[in-house]
């Protein structure tokens, strides 16, 4: 037991903590140690939450290096910190018996706090933030970065936040957990939360065979479990991910969650089984967190890190953001409000003969006003097939079809029966149906349903592309932002507005957002 065994640590207060603890016990089995403290990356930029650094393993990352470079022997850290791979040639060599699993709340004067609407909660932890807003939606929560002292510092500076989160085995190890503080219960810990890992190279079977005098079993189960979970979704300190396995009665009682990053959405997970045959419980509980919506959740939190190069001027649903392909970055948002107006019942007195209905808002419009058997029109004639299907399911039978409205305009002076119709049209309608009527002798009766208000903003430097549903959200897209980028174009008629402003504009091979989706997804091949 001649060599001395190096130990590398981080340099503050806890993970000193950690450190001296491990060299105590292997200097009670008659091991020379010393400690090397190493400032990290993770302590060093504290400026930005954790999940937005964009490093694996930032508190592990400059141990790793030392080791590699064999400055220190083994190196100790908190295992939730550990990336579920480590480096080549580093291997685990002991898990310590575990603390304090659960996070805790240390507030500032009392709990009153929490049934209030305008609460503000500060952590640096994603998986934090999204399981206290899954739970108090309307509570804000702000970041907090730092060791244990200046988090705490911090918290007592903050006049507005009213209490912050923390693991209570940091609090515990260098006691100075507060009296105004109490356990979570109900939310599920990081990972492996409240361990400390030891690592080792694989190649040195000296310090391995020392530490593993350490290791405790039922910790180095449960943490192991929990990080297999995390492994198979996926995840890390970007993901709103949490785990927690426990022995009881020689079985094993796992839960799990994920959740998007702002908690509006979570699937949960919880299994017992027999100690001994617990080998799959990790990926039983992923998979089924997978086949629940896990995939598309993880999907959506990856490419919120990135920069958006696509925006759609319309919502988009949660199954056509899944559509896009991997290259894609969006952000949406309605560029355009709809409001419906009321329709005035003399208008329907009589049965109308002819009517145009141009858009899914007209359909909306008229039937908002009035029941299908106030609706008497003895012709229909739309323009679009979703519109015809609306029509037909709150309505009646479509006449005639045409996939614009100056197509439209053309069969009608061909093909209509009277020299007279009404068109339920909105305060933004386009000329082309209107002039060409008129042009040749029909009497047109426009009535105004709805009003189409331009609502747009100004998009992001990064985006590249824009997704455009009508020649309303190409104007108001204009209106705001005044740059080239490629128009993902819905129709024909959003096209010939696009190309007023753009060079390079596509059309969709059938008017749907699906079909929109596919045009990007093609280019971001």
């Amino acid at each position: 037991m001649s060599k001395s065994i190096r130990i590398g640590t981080r340099d503050s207060e806890l993970a000193l903590w950690q450190a001296k603890t491990v060299q105590q016990q292997l200097e009670h089995l008659g091991y020379k140690t010393e400690l090397v403290p190493v400032k990290s990356t993770g302590d060093n930029v504290l400026d930005k939450p954790l999940y937005e650094l964009g490093i694996t393993g930032i508190f592990t990352r400059t141990l790793d290096i030392a080791m590699l470079n064999h400055d220190i022997d083994i190196a100790v850290h908190s295992l939730k910190d550990v990336p579920t791979v480590l480096p080549k040639g580093i291997v685990q060599a002991a898990v310590l018996k575990r603390g304090n699993v659960k996070d805790i709340l240390v507030f500032k004067t009392n709990e009153e706090f929490l049934s209030a609407q305008n609460a503000v909660i500060a952590t640096g932890s994603l998986r934090r933030k999204a399981q206290w807003l899954n739970r108090y939606p309307k509570h804000t929560v702000e970041n907090l970065r730092g060791n244990v002292n200046s988090r705490l510092k911090k918290l007592e500076d903050n006049s507005h936040w009213n209490a912050a989160i923390f693991a209570a085995a940091g609090l515990g190890r260098i006691g100075i957990r507060p009296e105004q503080s109490v356990n979570l219960d109900w939310m599920i810990p990081a990972p492996a939360q409240g361990a400390i890992m030891i690592t080792a190279l694989e190649q040195d079977s000296f310090v391995r065979e020392a530490c593993a005098t350490l290791n405790h079993e039922e910790s180095e189960i449960c943490t192991t479990i929990e990080r297999q979970f995390l492994n198979k979704l996926e995840g890390g300190c970007t993901a709103p991910i949490g785990a927690l396995a426990e022995i009881k009665n020689n079985e094993v009682w796992f839960k799990g969650i994920l959740l998007n990053n702002d908690g509006s959405k979570k699937i949960e997970v919880s299994k017992v089984e027999k100690l001994g045959k617990h080998q799959n419980i990790a990926d039983f509980c992923a998979n089924y967190i997978i086949e629940r919506g896990g995939k598309r959740l993880m999907d959506n939190i990856k490419r919120s890190d990135k920069k958006a190069n696509v925006y759609s001027t319309k919502s988009l649903t949660e199954d056509q953001r899944f559509l896009l392909n991997k290259n894609v970055t969006v952000e949406n948002s309605d560029f355009i409000k709809i409001s419906l107006n009321r329709i005035h019942p003399h208008l329907l007195k009589n049965k109308i003969q002819n009517v145009i209905i141009t858009s899914k808002n007209a359909v909306e419009a008229l039937t908002t006003n009035y029941s299908a058997n106030k609706l008497q029109f003895t012709n229909i004639y739309c323009v679009g097939r979703r519109t015809k299907r609306l029509i037909e399911s709150k309505i009646g039978k479509v006449t005639h079809v045409e996939k614009n409205a100056k197509k439209l305009a053309e069969y009608l002076v061909e093909f209509m029966n009277g020299d007279e119709v009404t068109y339920f049209c909105g305060n933004l309608r386009l000329d082309d149906l209107p002039h060409i009527l008129n042009k040749n002798g029909i009497k047109l009766h426009e009535v105004e349903a709805y009003q189409t208000k331009f609502d747009g903003l100004k998009v992001p430097d990064s985006v590249e592309s824009v997704m455009f549903y009508s020649p309303s959200t190409v104007e108001s897209f204009v209106r705001e932002n005044h740059k080239e980028v490629i128009a993902f174009c819905i129709g024909e008629t959003t096209a010939k507005e696009a190309q007023k402003h753009f060079t390079d504009v596509r059309v969709a091979k059938v008017p749907t957002v699906e079909s929109v989706i596919e045009l990007v997804n093609e280019h971001y091949i």
